[in-house]
């Protein structure tokens, strides 16, 4: 028995894929409900995706990402045009019901108001311990550590938007915030300047952090006006941003998409920031370290290739990456020294 995950039941990992499948397809045509144009694939590194292509108001084409091939994703572009005719709702509580992982509802309330801002098409990735928990639904897994967070974080590529939008799109991320009403302010700099995270003094279960990958600029946050926010920088956090993939966020009250990193490359991420934290930090640290262990175990026994894959693409970035990536996977094998998969881990990768 692992005691790092258990699998869901074929009941609960049914109703997720049907959960995936039904929020997507309200999300895709909310999206693109206005737009006229159509969907087109393109191929990158032998994986296939789908993007729903138009003209803005300039004459340029533009694209909005619909998601990897899959049947289901081919279904709904079949059925462009159409009204899904499933409410959501009802879908996320038998998810649910079944096993599913659940947001609790403050938390999903202001990751579904980003989402309906327009912030997940524009580019935005769910990042942290959320994230951590779509993946086990998405992986049809039930995470054994139950460790809660405070935290919602976000992080976002900054000016290197990946996704190319309308010229005339502006994505107003405060006014998204505060809209909600939860009394979530900025915290100020010194230099009287709003900076990338919000908290509500009154309330520390409330506290969302905007990120982005580190440029040359160092640690200064990184204002983006087409955002309407500043972002924090993180070395290291590109790993986690390339290649988003998309899943469901879940709650009693409905489900919708959202990007997210992929897991495999997510658990990698974690491996390397764990030695990038100060002891001041280490209770974090140490949560960076369970969420590899949990995602890592997994790939060991159903996909091992895709860890396999992320871990060429990690160790080819230079020396920094590869000396702390290794630090990682020690730190792995010392925790857990009754784990074989992370004891041989550690000795492959020296």
């Amino acid at each position: 028995m692992n005691d790092l995950y258990r699998d869901l039941s074929p009941g609960a990992q049914a109703a997720y894929a049907e959960l995936f499948d039904v929020a997507r397809a309200h999300d895709l045509h909310r999206s693109v409900s206005d737009l006229n144009g159509s969907f087109a694939s393109k191929e990158v590194k032998r994986r296939k995706y789908w993007y729903f292509q138009f003209r803005d108001i300039g004459g340029g084409v533009r694209q909005i990402y619909a998601g990897p091939d899959s049947e289901g994703l081919r279904a709904l572009v079949a059925k462009t045009g159409s009204k899904p005719a499933r409410g959501v709702t009802p879908l996320a509580k038998a998810a649910i019901a079944l096993g599913c992982a659940r947001v609790v509802p403050a938390h999903f309330r202001i990751i579904r108001r980003l989402s309906e801002y327009g912030f997940f098409s524009a580019g935005g990735v769910l990042v942290g311990t959320h994230a951590f928990l779509a993946m086990g639904n998405m992986l049809g897994v039930s995470w054994c550590d139950s460790t809660g967070t405070q935290d919602v974080d976000f992080a976002h590529p900054g000016k290197n938007i990946s996704i190319a939008l309308p010229s005339t799109i502006k994505i107003d991320v405060h006014a998204a915030i505060e809209s909600l009403a939860l009394g979530l302010l900025p915290i100020t700099s010194f230099a009287g300047n709003a900076g990338a995270t919000y908290i509500n003094p009154s309330r520390p279960d409330l506290r969302v952090d905007f990120l982005t990958m580190r440029h040359r600029g160092g640690d200064a946050p990184v204002v983006v006006p087409n955002l309407n926010i500043a972002l924090q920088p993180l070395k290291f956090m590109e790993f986690s941003m390339e290649h988003p993939v998309q899943m469901a966020i879940v709650c009693d009250e409905g489900a919708f998409t959202v990007n997210a990193p992929i897991p495999s490359r997510y658990a990698l991420h974690k491996l390397v920031v764990w030695g990038e934290r100060n002891k001041a930090f280490r209770t974090k640290a140490n949560k960076d370290l369970r969420q590899a262990a949990a995602l890592i175990s997994y790939f060991a026994h159903h996909q091992p290739e895709d860890l396999v894959q992320a871990w060429q693409d990690m160790v080819t970035r230079g020396r920094g990456w590869k000396k702390r990536v290794r630090e990682g996977v020690r730190a792995l094998a010392l925790a857990y020294p009754d784990r074989p998969e992370f004891v041989s881990l550690a000795a492959e990768t020296g």
